[in-house]
């Protein structure tokens, strides 16, 4: 790597990283100016308020890594034209590409980590918080309730567990029943108030359990107060059923789409669109740096102002457009494919015409 292009690479880099703290403590002010007062009321101390915003950092820096890339490149362009440094670079014979080359080994760096964070660190961390949340704060996620009814699972042996009510500690269900299946239909069903898993014998219980046995056209009924059963579902597999996309990290994700697809469950434009999201965010750190460095090559007569006025609304422009993209996506208009991967694309397209046209 030459000399100017570590020169800028540096630059662009820590001025990333300052924009990167800048935007995550406003966004962390704004969200404990809002939720404080929630964290006392529950008698949550410092330590657990410190803890959960810790564990809030990969997700806001996954959102806000576009607006931080492209508000560095522009700074760091801008000042290279204001500092006259540019049009020096300009004479020795360094066009356009070039000197976007140092802006894009910096983003090629911020997006590799962005997609770790996403398929990995978001996801874990975004889990704790919201159980964090259902525990201690009584905070229940929009649709959670939903998420959590009805749920089925199809056991080894022809038999299907439906779960009426999965509780928020994800270690037990209500309204729970088991119906054996066999060449002739039902051949017997289990009903029962809960389902629990006791780790000292390492199995689940029933309680208050109504069996039902159909042999020979004939229904025999009896009572339980308690009944152990042998199940495949472990108490990991159990959890995961009610996890929201956000909480799921890529392997997790990706498989649950699968099955859920082979079962031919219908409504899964939702998760799909946000299995492709953490693909696409990522990226977007390093498609906006084409937008950046073109837009701001030249002196502007605003100068700073002017500069982080266009980056923020460049920047807050597409995290607008994302949202409203993926809602298509969410609501089965657009493939969602497409509604995680347009707004790249269109800033793309922008980044490649102003580059294309912009003077060398």
């Amino acid at each position: 790597m030459k000399i100017l292009d570590r020169y800028i690479l540096l630059q662009f880099l820590r001025t990333f990283l300052f924009t990167s703290l800048t935007f995550l403590s406003l966004f962390t002010l704004i969200n404990m100016v809002e939720n404080l007062d929630g964290f006392m009321d529950k008698g949550q101390g410092w330590g657990a308020i410190l803890q959960y915003y810790l564990f809030a950092v990969p997700q806001i820096l996954l959102i806000t890594s576009p607006v931080s890339s492209l508000l560095a490149s522009i700074l760091v362009a801008g000042r290279l034209a204001v500092s006259s440094e540019l049009p020096a670079i300009r004479s020795a014979g360094i066009g356009m590409g070039q000197l976007l080359y140092p802006f894009m080994i910096g983003g090629a760096l911020i997006s590799g980590l962005n997609l770790m964070n996403s398929f990995w660190l978001a996801p874990a961390t975004t889990f704790r918080n919201n159980d964090f949340e259902r525990r201690y704060l009584n905070k229940q996620q929009k649709n959670d309730l939903d998420r959590s009814r009805n749920l089925h699972i199809l056991e080894p042996g022809e038999r299907i567990v439906t779960l009426g009510l999965l509780n928020p500690d994800m270690r037990s269900a209500d309204d729970v029943s088991i119906e054996q299946f066999g060449p002739e239909g039902v051949v017997s069903r289990l009903d029962a108030d809960s389902l629990g898993y006791n780790r000292e014998s390492g199995e689940w219980v029933l309680s208050n359990v109504s069996e039902r046995t159909f042999e020979g056209g004939r229904e025999r009924f009896s009572s339980l107060s308690h009944l152990p059963v042998p199940l495949t579902l472990t108490l990991k597999s159990l959890a995961e059923l009610n996890l929201r996309p956000d909480e799921m990290n890529i392997n997790s994700h990706w498989e649950y789409l699968s099955e859920k697809k082979q079962a031919g469950f219908a409504g899964l434009e939702r998760s799909s669109v946000k299995l492709h999201t953490k693909f696409s965010l990522p990226f977007a750190s390093l498609i906006i740096i084409l937008i950046g460095v073109p837009l701001s090559a030249k002196k502007k007569r605003g100068g700073l102002a002017t500069e982080i006025g266009i980056s923020l609304f460049a920047g807050f422009l597409f995290l607008g457009l994302q949202k409203t993209i993926a809602t298509f996506g969410y609501n089965g208009v657009m493939p969602p494919i497409l509604s995680a991967w347009l707004p790249n694309l269109l800033f793309l397209g922008v980044g490649y015409a102003l580059y294309r046209y912009s003077p060398d």
